[in-house]
């Protein structure tokens, strides 16, 4: 009963991967890139007896020629290969078992993702009450950008010269005459 659940978790963990970063993902089939994370983030690679190479080549060989994905049969496979190695002291089945509850349950981790700056520089930069000249005139009130017009000096072709007062009165003029 314990290793069905076992095999549960691991099997939740490998779906999480396998969607992790891909909206089109089912969550049957895992790529290389997602199998490296989960190795990294699972902490079967150490640096010393797994490396990210060894990941690589194990991904390779578990997976068919044609291929650019992994089953979830693939990766315990791949899980298989790479627990001698990581766990030296231990006989296979041990080893194997060990490799399985580092990754059971496990999710993958943003670790090392951009945040958003929030400091006083940034702040006073992106304040546009304090913006003067002609950057002032892109914004309305409430700091809104008003988009094209606020970027372009719109050109009015009515032949008259820029802010003259009189402008459309010249067939008034005419008519009087």
């Amino acid at each position: 009963m314990a290793e069905s659940a076992d095999l549960e978790r691991l099997l939740s963990a490998f779906r999480r991967f396998a969607v992790h970063g891909d909206t089109k993902a089912t969550g049957k089939e895992m790529n290389g890139k997602n199998w490296a994370k989960l190795c990294k983030d699972c902490r079967i690679t150490d640096g010393k007896n797994i490396t990210g190479t060894d990941v690589d080549i194990v991904f390779t060989k578990v997976k068919a020629k044609t291929s650019r994905v992994i089953t979830y049969e693939e990766f315990q496979k791949a899980l298989e290969d790479l627990a001698p190695k990581r766990f030296k002291g231990q006989s296979k089945e041990e080893a194997v078992q060990s490799i399985f509850k580092l990754v059971e349950g496990k999710e993958p981790t943003n670790a090392g993702v951009t945040k958003v700056a929030k400091t006083a520089a940034v702040d006073r930069l992106t304040d546009t009450s304090k913006y003067t000249g002609s950057h002032k005139e892109r914004f309305d009130q409430s700091g809104r950008g008003r988009g094209r017009s606020g970027r372009e000096e719109i050109v009015e072709n009515t032949g008259y010269v820029g802010a003259y007062k009189n402008a459309g009165t010249y067939d008034d003029k005419t008519k009087t005459n």
